[in-house]
């Protein structure tokens, strides 16, 4: 038998909004959490879109995504779950001690009780730009995810993609960028209507559409990209245009690798989703699902919902784990938990009347 220290409760692939709840969820319910994150760092998909604005999370003010991740990851951390970073789950199974055994690439195995897939839509990873020395690139400024708009001031930006990401980016960026280009390899962007309109009627963004990018030139050190050379499809003509920025966005390759490598039978709903029932329980016991990863008949796709996700399946876990335990642990104003906790919360709130 291996050592208690290395078994874990509950493990939850992915710290996404519903693994980051999840986990302060599962320590309110006192197990004994673990997450592992492809990523090095936390947020899931808000990651790739950390300057927009969410706005549909109930008693919550509008705030960018990267203030969300913020807050998700400190609520996350309340009860010291462990956390591992840069590791991707290529294996699930199950070992003769009915313990689920996680590998990872790092070659790492992880013992658990139970596991909650809260892997969104998989990992995600950008397409790259497919031209010689783009990599290089890619420290210095070459983007495939725009982190600090505010840094784009007064610059020249060169976003490569038709799609709503590429667009929003383009109007984020025209107030505050000196120049915007949008380069698309078709002759009609694809993004939502109204913030097309609102893209074509800027003054600040040029739209270079049946476009591609045909090679990059690098500064007299080879650090930076200070051009590009653009190909007009139906001119046939090349251009050379000077840069400070350049963006890439042509989408994500998606993988989700314990499909097809676990030997408990866990399998794919549509595509890439994981069938549950409305408690985020797959077909497998011990294995719940929360999140964008979860579906279930009423299924609602808003991160508002993904906390529900998270609290369910974790209750689930818990009861699975440990049959007699109540089936839903105590809400925060009652729960004895947060005694302490609360205390320089009043003072901040009450006392020093602090917003």
């Amino acid at each position: 038998m291996m050592k208690q220290e290395e078994i874990y409760d509950i493990t939850i692939i992915g710290a996404g909004p519903a693994g980051l709840f999840g986990a302060f969820y599962s320590g309110l319910r006192e197990m004994k959490t673990k997450i592992i994150e492809y990523n090095e760092i936390l947020g899931g998909k808000l990651t790739t879109y950390t300057e927009k604005i969410i706005w549909d999370i109930g008693g919550i003010t509008p705030m960018p995504a990267g203030k969300l991740i913020e807050q998700l990851s400190e609520q996350a951390r309340t009860f010291q779950p462990t956390i591992a970073t840069g590791e991707k789950v290529i294996s699930l199974v199950k070992n003769k001690e009915q313990l689920f055994v996680l590998t990872t690439d790092k070659g790492k195995k992880h013992y658990s009780k139970a596991v909650l897939l809260a892997t969104g839509f998989g990992i995600l990873t950008p397409v790259r730009l497919d031209l010689p020395d783009a990599e290089k690139y890619e420290h210095t400024n070459l983007h495939y995810t725009i982190q600090k708009p505010y840094e784009m001031k007064g610059k020249r930006v060169m976003i490569s993609g038709g799609g709503n990401s590429a667009i929003d980016w383009a109007n984020l960026l025209a107030p505050i960028a000196e120049k915007v280009y949008l380069v698309y390899r078709k002759e009609e962007l694809k993004g939502h209507e109204a913030e097309v309109s609102r893209l074509l009627a800027s003054p600040t963004i040029q739209c270079c559409l049946n476009t591609t990018i045909e090679a990059l030139i690098g500064n007299s050190e080879g650090s930076k990209i200070e051009a590009v050379i653009l190909k007009g499809e139906t001119e046939n003509k090349q251009v050379k245009v000077q840069i400070d920025e350049l963006v890439i966005n042509h989408g994500y390759k998606r993988e989700n690798p314990f499909f097809e490598n676990n030997s408990v039978g866990i399998h794919p709903f549509k595509e890439y989703y994981i069938a549950t029932n409305s408690f985020g329980a797959t077909e497998v016991a011990g294995i719940f699902a929360a999140g964008d990863s979860a579906m279930y008949e009423g299924k609602v796709q808003l991160i508002a919902g993904t906390f529900q996700d998270a609290v369910n399946a974790v209750n689930q876990a818990k009861s699975y784990i440990e049959p007699t335990a109540g089936d839903r642990g105590t809400i925060s104003s009652h729960n004895e938990k947060f005694e302490q906790k609360n205390k320089p919360l009043i003072q901040k709130f009450f006392v020093e009347g602090k917003q």
